[in-house]
C-alpha cells in the first residue's frame, strides 16, 4: 500500500504491525551521463517494486530526496541539508509514523552519505522508542554477497555513477541516462587502508570529498554498465529484501 494514496480513515483501520518503509536517497552529482536524482529514484523503485510483490503488507511512505550530500557540493546540480538537519528531520518523521500507532519501521536508503547518519537515528531514536522495531536498509548492503558475483570492474568500480547505478538506470529509465557521456572514473587513491567502494569497506574511515576521490564526479567505471546487468541487480537485491521486509512484520505485544 502507499501511503499518499490512502485515506485518514483508511490508514487508521490498518494492522498496525504493517511494515512501514521510508525510502531516500539524494539530489546530487552522478557524473556527466546520469541525472541527478538517480539515488532517489533507485531508492524508490525498489520501494515500488516491495509494494508490487507484497501489496497489501507494506505500507510505502513518501520518499524523502534532498538528504546529506555536503561531500558533492563542488559540482553544480548538488542539493544538501547538513547532518544536523537530516538526523532531526528522519527523527521526527519516525515520531510521527510511531504516533499513528506503526511500530515496524524500515529506512531503506539509496545513498552512501546517509547510511552513517541513518543508523545514528536508529540508535538514538530506538533508545528512546523500545516499542518500535527500527532498521535502515541499504540497496547493495543487503544483498553483497550476491552482487559480488554479478561485478566485474574490481577494486573500486561499484562506487558511484558506477557499473552497478548506472546499470539500473539504463535498467529503471533508460533515458536518463547519456550513454554517449559514460566515462570512466579516475580515483584518487589515498591509503591502502582507506580504500573502498560500496561493496569493499575499508579498514578504517578517511573523510575527502568527492572532488578529492574523483576529478569528474565518477567513482568506478560505468563502461561495464548493461541493461541485462541492472535486470540481475535487480534480482539480487529483490530476493534479499522480501523476506527481511516479511520477517519485520511481527506480532506487537
Amino acid at each position: 500500500m502507499i501511503w499518499r494514496n490512502l485515506t485518514s480513515k483508511e490508514i487508521g483501520a490498518l494492522d498496525k504491525s504493517i511494515p512501514v518503509i521510508l525510502p531516500i536517497g539524494a539530489i546530487e552529482q552522478h557524473g556527466p551521463h546520469l541525472n541527478v536524482e538517480t539515488d532517489t529514484l533507485i531508492s524508490e523503485f525498489f520501494c515500488e517494486q516491495l509494494h508490487k510483490e507484497l501489496p497489501n503488507d507494506v505500507l510505502i511512505l513518501p520518499s524523502i530526496a534532498i538528504c546529506c550530500s555536503e561531500h558533492h557540493m563542488d559540482f553544480p546540480g548538488t542539493l544538501t541539508v547538513s547532518h544536523e538537519t537530516l538526523i532531526a528531520y528522519l527523527k521526527d518523521v519516525l515520531t510521527s509514523i510511531s504516533a499513528n500507532g506503526f511500530k515496524n519501521i524500515i529506512i531503506f536508503n539509496g545513498h552512501g552519505g546517509n547510511q552513517a547518519l541513518g543508523s545514528v537515528v536508529i540508535e538514538s531514536f530506538g533508545v528512546k522508542n523500545p516499542d518500535c522495531n527500527l532498521s535502515i536498509m541499504t540497496w547493495w548492503k543487503i544483498a553483497s554477497k550476491e552482487l559480488f558475483n554479478i561485478t566485474e570492474t574490481g577494486p573500486f568500480g561499484v562506487g558511484h555513477a558506477c557499473e552497478f547505478e548506472t546499470s539500473l538506470l539504463q535498467y529503471i529509465k533508460g533515458d536518463n541516462v547519456r550513454e554517449e557521456e559514460i566515462v570512466n572514473g579516475p580515483v584518487t587513491k589515498t591509503f591502502d587502508w582507506a580504500g573502498a567502494d560500496l561493496l569493499r569497506g575499508s579498514r578504517a574511515l578517511l573523510h575527502r570529498s568527492m572532488k578529492e576521490h574523483t576529478s569528474n564526479g565518477v567513482y568506478g567505471d560505468p563502461r561495464a554498465a548493461s541493461y541485462e546487468k541492472g535486470e540481475k541487480i535487480v534480482n539480487a537485491v529483490m530476493n534479499s529484501f522480501v523476506p527481511m521486509i516479511q520477517d519485520m512484520k511481527i506480532p506487537l505485544k
